[in-house]
């Protein structure tokens, strides 16, 4: 990763993870996976995050075999951007499948890797450092705390210290959904003297706390940069100015409304009510209804909206019309499914 691109990653960016855009038979929809890359770019964000949670981890199975596709054709919309754009992609499975993916990511021009290790769920933490360091010598990592309801397992703070010693380390996506968890790897970021690692929330139930909260801790403080976020895939160009807002600001009272407005929303999206089994779709649902999507389809046809998902959706549209970026979407739209 260039200077410049750590610096801007350091300075704090709005990343949304980038869904996939499927047909009705469940195959990849090539024009509307390049619109979706295209709208993000136009909304202003820093970064696009693919091959993701919200991109569905069944990417790599091989009787799919979009890994790889989806990548090159994000990849290829980031070259047209006409700026930089910091490219991440999601790394996952044991070691030799996570040495893999860094090696295809790197391939493919992807300027870090986003390690889940959600593969590894009775691994100690030895073998987790080990299996860290391993992929990190194959590209700069960007660390995950994803939260054991969609997969992940605990993560204590004696691992972020140790994790936090990688020099391959550039960032970390916190997205635990759990303040104590937070915690434990912010100050463990701030222990390691690591200045320049950079913190991402990944929280979708706190996004505005967690940006405008100082965090203090042996006489230190850091504050949480940026967002790589399910939720800032859709809606993005409203959460590039959240972010903004939320640079440096204190915690006034508008901003923690808007901030319970905003979770209130990722309650409806995420499916909260029901263990965040609607997740995917709830995004997919969003994006469907701005015509970015031709419909809420998933690799696993299970994967679907949960009852009453829909009707939430509603109500969120209905209570904060201020944060949808409909008008936006709807001017541009046709430009984005342009071959």
């Amino acid at each position: 990763m260039s200077a410049g691109l750590r610096a801007a990653l350091l300075g704090g960016l709005a990343i949304p993870a980038h869904p996939l855009a499927l047909t009705a038979s469940r195959r990849l929809d090539e024009r509307r996976q390049r619109a979706l890359s295209r709208y993000y770019i136009a909304a202003g964000a820093g970064g696009l995050a693919v091959g993701v949670h919200t991109t569905q981890f069944a990417i790599r199975d091989p009787r799919i075999g979009l890994f790889e596709p989806v990548l090159a054709l994000a990849a290829e919309e980031m070259d047209r951007a006409g700026r930089a754009v910091v490219r991440l992609a999601g790394i996952c499975g044991d070691t030799r499948q996570a040495v893999a993916e860094a090696e295809t990511i790197r391939r493919l021009g992807y300027h870090a890797g986003l390690l889940s290790l959600a593969a590894l769920p009775e691994a100690g933490e030895d073998e987790l450092i080990a299996h860290c360091r391993a992929v990190a010598e194959c590209v700069p990592l960007v660390g995950f705390y994803l939260q054991p309801a969609a997969g992940g397992r605990a993560l204590p703070y004696a691992f972020w210290r140790r994790f936090a010693e990688i020099e391959a380390v550039v960032a970390i996506k916190i997205a635990p959904f759990n303040r104590y968890q937070t915690l434990d790897v912010v100050r463990a970021v701030i222990d390691a003297c690591r200045d320049d690692v950079a913190l991402y929330t990944g929280n979708d139930d706190s996004i505005v706390a967690d940006l405008v909260t100082p965090f203090r801790c042996a006489g230190k403080e850091r504050r949480i940069v940026g967002g790589l976020l399910g939720h800032w895939s859709v809606w993005t160009q409203r959460a590039v100015a959240l972010l903004e807002r939320c640079r440096n600001a204190d915690a006034s009272p508008d901003l923690l409304r808007l901030g319970m407005e905003v979770t209130d929303c990722n309650a409806a999206f995420f499916d909260a009510a029901n263990g965040f089994r609607g997740c995917i779709a709830g995004l997919h649902e969003v994006l469907h209804r701005q015509g970015l999507l031709a419909g809420t389809w998933c690799l696993d046809p299970a994967e679907t909206l949960s009852r009453g998902q829909a009707e939430e959706i509603d109500r969120v549209l209905r209570a904060y019309p201020h944060l949808n970026d409909d008008e936006f979407v709807a001017c541009h739209r046709d430009e984005w499914l342009r071959g």
